[in-house]
């Protein structure tokens, strides 16, 4: 055999080994490529549609994104999206101008946040802000732009894997309540809204909504009043309602409406009320579920009386 042939030969067999060596590594990048979606899927996710969020502030938060009903060329100064649009998404998005006075509207989707990670540390959450938010800081929750992001929760909660989803925001204005028998000048919305929480409960994604805290015996806010919806109200006690909590057809849970949290400011406070006792059955519910829908969920649950009648009681 001649030198050359036989450095030939060398020289495939070398060959051989390099692709066998890159295919084995190519073999090991695809496996971490198939397995790193099945461990997000593994993942506790609560979706929150409310104010505003700074994200910065928490590991929590793995998806952001935003509704409004204005435009700007200036966000700045004016209550867009932080991208001057209608909608955005991404890092970011559910940010706003935040006001002086931490007691103002615009950080209660910091306090509900704080609240869901309160009842159960390793959830994570795709927030979602609908408010307009002034360059004072100054916010109002819009309708519109509220059906919009329950539909896109609808749309998207297979992507992110969301298990539930927490609105702790209620109207009892005519317009709105009209707007769950899909009538009204809010008509659209209420069919958009209804509409996607349908699609939520066939996916066995639950939807919590505050009832209210109006203090009426009689209804539920828009849009705990969608037919399908999880209306959740505030317990002061086992044996009591607080006194704020909004009753009547379309109650469907309750839980202790007091959660301890850490102010946007840094000082503690109680926070309390249906938007408390919601994010907290939402994310109890995300953490501790076991069963297979949320019917049998809703059947574990313990039952407390209140006013003559029988509630599940969502604990912490």
């Amino acid at each position: 055999m001649s030198s050359s042939f036989k450095n030939q030969t060398i020289t495939i067999r070398e060959r051989d080994k390099m692709k066998k060596a890159l295919l084995a590594i190519l073999s090991a990048v695809l496996v971490i490529t198939v397995t790193q979606p099945a461990q997000a899927e593994d993942q506790k996710v609560l979706a929150i549609i409310d104010s505003a969020i700074n994200s910065a502030n928490f590991n929590s938060i793995v998806h952001e994104v935003c509704f409004t009903t204005v435009k700007s060329s200036n966000p700045s100064q004016n209550m867009s999206c932080p991208n001057g649009e209608l909608f955005m998404e991404g890092p970011g998005a559910a940010s706003a101008p935040w006001p002086v006075s931490v007691n103002n509207a615009t950080y209660h989707g910091d306090a509900m946040v704080k609240a869901a990670i309160a009842t159960n540390p390793n959830i994570k959450i795709v927030f979602v802000r609908y408010n307009d938010v002034t360059a004072s800081g100054n916010s109002r929750g819009d309708t519109k732009a509220l059906a919009a992001a329950i539909d896109w929760v609808s749309k998207n909660s297979a992507k992110y894997s969301i298990d539930a989803l927490s609105i702790s925001q209620s109207s009892i204005s005519k317009n709105n309540l009209d707007a769950c028998a899909s009538t009204g000048v809010f008509k659209n919305e209420g069919i958009i809204a209804s509409r996607a929480v349908s699609l939520l409960n066939l996916s066995n994604v639950p939807v919590f909504v505050g009832t209210g805290n109006d203090r009426s015996s009689t209804l539920v806010g828009f849009p705990a009043c969608i037919p399908g919806a999880i209306g959740v109200g505030a317990m002061a006690s086992l044996t009591a309602f607080e006194a704020v909590t909004n009753r009547g057809p379309g109650l469907d849970l309750v839980a202790l409406g007091k959660v301890r949290i850490t102010k946007y400011g840094g000082s503690q406070t109680d926070i309390s009320g249906t938007s408390a006792a919601t994010v907290v059955s939402a994310s109890s519910y995300v953490g501790k579920n076991i069963n297979k829908t949320f019917t049998d969920y809703i059947n574990s649950l313990p039952k407390v009386v209140l006013s003559g009648v029988s509630y599940p009681y969502a604990s912490k």
